[in-house]
Order: C-alpha cells, then structure tokens, then sequence
C-alpha cells in the first residue's frame, strides 16, 4: 500500500480449503488465500454486491496491491472512488487461479486443475457465505484484464445464472493474431532445450530472474495446458504444443481444439450469444497499440456482437497492453451501477 494514501481501503484475507483443487496435476496448493476489498460502509449488518477481479497471465490476485510509486494500487483506487461517490459501493473479490505454468485462464483442465469450478462453484459460495452480499446474479459482476478479461467474458458466457455484469479489458481473443505471432519465439526458445519441454521448465522453475526470451515459450505452455491438455504424459509435459517445433507449422487438430476457447469462436454459438444477450453491463475495452494484436480481436468480436444485436460499451484507448489498471476507473463504477440493488 502506498505511503501516506488518503484513502486506504478495508482489505481482508480469508483462506479457501480449494477442496476443488485437491489433487491437482500441478500439485499447486488447494488452500489459497483471498484477497477482499471491503467497501467503506461495511460494517457486517448492510449487504453489498460484489465485483470478482481476475488478474492476468502471471499474477494472482494479491498483484493488484503491488506497489508502483506515483499511481495508487487498484485496492486504493477502489476506496478512492467508493469514498468520493464516483463509484457505487460494491466488495471486490480478487482470487487465486495462480499455476506452476503461471495461470490457468480461469478454465478446467485435465493438466492444471478445474479453475472454473473451484471459481463458480466454491469461490462465490465462501463469499456468499462468509461475507454480507446480495447472493443473486442480479449483483454479481465479473472483470479482469488480459487473460483476466478473457476469464470474465468466457465466465459471463458459460456461467449467465452467476453474473449479470462483465468487463474485459485487452481480454485474449482472436487467436490467430494474438497467440499465433508468439509461436516461432516459442519454438526458438524450446530449440535451446533440445526440443524438451521438461528441460526448459526445470531450468525456469530453478533461476531467481526468468530470463525475458523465453517468456513466449512459458506462455505457449501455459496456454496448451488450458486449451489441449494431454493426462496422458506427466507435468511439465502433459500438454500438446499446436505448432511442430522444428517447423512452427500449425498442428490442426490442436489448433482446432484452442479455437473452442477463442471468445470469437465461442460468441458464434447460440447458447453463449443467449448468456452476452442476458447481461445489463458489457464492457470491452483495448489499447490501440497492443502488442498482442488485441485490438483487432475486440474489433472483430463487437461486430460480432453488434450484429446479433447485443449490447455492449466498446472503447479504445491510446496504450499498450501493460500497466493498464487505470482503466477500471472506467469500468469498475459502470459495473457497480450495473449490479447496485
């Protein structure tokens, strides 16, 4: 928390057994600790809405009170607006789907464990029991960034009956454009290793700095244990690669199985486009010079919505992909009015 804050926000910590994620392939901790932003009115008797905030590729939920010197953590900017009335007052929620490949999009996996369940199906209900909220989906909310908005807007499509509100910020979509250009550095790296998935994820896990380079290869991974998992081999190796290492080549059938998580694919199908169409806040947002290439996705994925006549904010901004959380000054207010009882 920054020094000398003038408004600094009511956080609390509580520990969830993971009973979902007991016996996970990654044996990464079941127990994980749960970071709550309290608004300031709570005082255990007035309920509140809540807003969950997914973090993105390689952070968790305790990323979001990381320190930065000249710009509040996200937790201080939460008190700030709840405490000026630019925001209605809501609890923000900020889970743990932290993996040993650095996340789990938010998905159930065969080689990282059922992130979505432990999410939907254990996360809500400790909140809903622990804490004082509307326990509806009228005043339930779902936002993040990156692979966290990719979490929120694949959550608000397959779980309607839990969140009535979504925002996605530079969230990963279209595929082809925003994974596909990382694959020849992925293969570049993974040729070091001999072409061993294992040898490149020993040598990572055992350096103190990560070496920059290789990074394209840990997300590749990272992405193929969430999107074609294979429980046929052992961590670090139980996922299949949608490109041949030696070529870069595509490997279609792969390939066709990430394509099943790509919101535009998703967005296609009328059972999803039903859950985007039942929501009273749809926010998307993307910097225009992204350098993952997210900005066509958010194009093409809001005429997509836009001609099944689906209602949606969709706002570009002038910025990159990171250090972006000012951003839910935006949409966390909207969100908050969106779910307000």
């Amino acid at each position: 928390m920054a020094a000398g804050a003038p408004h600094r926000p009511h956080l609390v910590f509580e520990a969830i057994p993971g009973r979902t994620l007991l016996g996970n392939p990654l044996g990464d901790p079941a127990e994980r600790l749960l970071p709550v932003c309290l608004p300031p009115a709570y005082d255990g008797t007035k309920r509140f809405p809540v807003i969950y905030l997914l973090a993105g590729f390689a952070s968790t939920g305790a990323s979001f009170m990381n320190f930065s010197f000249g710009r509040p953590t996200v937790p201080e900017m939460l008190g700030a607006m709840m405490r000026e009335g630019a925001m209605p007052e809501a609890i923000v929620v900020m889970p743990d789907c932290m993996t040993r490949y650095g996340g789990s999009q938010y998905v159930d996996s065969a080689a990282t464990g059922h992130y979505e369940t432990y999410l939907a199906e254990e996360v809500v209900p400790f909140v809903d029991s622990r804490f004082r909220t509307h326990a509806d989906r009228r005043h339930r909310a779902v936002a993040g960034k990156s692979s966290g908005g990719f979490g929120a807007l694949r959550l608000g499509m397959r779980r309607p009956e839990l969140f009535s509100a979504v925002a996605c910020h530079s969230g990963d979509m279209g595929f082809d454009l925003c994974y596909r250009p990382n694959f020849p550095a992925a293969a570049r790296a993974l040729e070091r290793y001999g072409g061993s998935i294992a040898a490149f994820f020993g040598n990572w896990e055992s350096l103190d700095k990560k070496p920059r380079g290789e990074f394209a290869l840990l997300d590749a991974i990272a992405m193929a244990a969430a999107y074609s998992p294979d429980p046929s081999k052992r961590p670090p190796e139980n996922m299949r690669l949608p490109f041949d290492p030696r070529s870069c080549e595509l490997i279609p059938e792969v390939w066709e199985r990430w394509l099943e998580f790509d919101p535009q694919v998703m967005a296609g199908q009328e059972r999803y486009r039903e859950a985007l169409g039942s929501l009273g806040e749809l926010f998307l947002d993307c910097g225009t010079q992204d350098e993952y290439n997210l900005q066509f996705g958010l194009r093409k994925f809001s005429d997509i919505l836009g001609s099944a006549g689906i209602a949606h904010r969709c706002e570009e901004f002038p910025d990159t992909h990171a250090d972006t959380a000012y951003r839910y000054r935006r949409s966390l207010p909207l969100l908050a009015a969106a779910i307000a009882p």
